[in-house]
């Protein structure tokens, strides 16, 4: 069963993240074994284009079954079910990857304001950005 969600931010190190991309609870093929065209439109325009989907409106935004999340692109596992948070965005959050090396920061300022985007560090998908108000115990 595809997973996908969508956000503006996402994690790094312990602070709170949200994801703005696309994935699956279930590991998928590697991207040399994918068909052409297997992404959704709206997997494309958020992985590949940096997209948002809007809140409240994937079919996954407030999925509480137990998990990993994984790259849609590559199948490689980024985040788990243990570290999501519900930090009320419409988007699912997370306070760090499953491993810090899979995930890289990018700084972004494309909204006008100075922001950090989270990408997976294999494809170059877009993730989302990180936010430091998420629980108190990660910050």
């Amino acid at each position: 069963m595809k997973l996908f969600i969508q956000s503006l931010p996402i994690l790094a190190v312990a602070l709170p993240i949200m994801l703005a991309s696309a994935y699956a609870l279930e590991p998928q093929m590697p991207s040399d074994e994918r068909q052409p065209g297997a992404l959704t439109k709206m997997q494309e325009y958020v992985t590949q284009h940096g997209g948002t989907e809007r809140p409240f409106t994937n079919e996954y935004w407030n999925h509480k079954e137990a998990g990993i999340y994984v790259d849609v692109i590559s199948g490689k596992p980024l985040f788990s079910s243990t570290d999501k948070f519900d930090s009320g965005t419409g988007w699912p959050s997370f306070t760090r990857p499953i491993e810090e090396n899979f995930v890289k920061n990018k700084s972004d300022a494309s909204m006008g304001i100075a922001r950090t985007e989270v990408k997976s560090a294999d494809t170059d998908s877009h993730l989302g950005h990180v936010f430091d108000d998420g629980p108190k115990e990660t910050g």
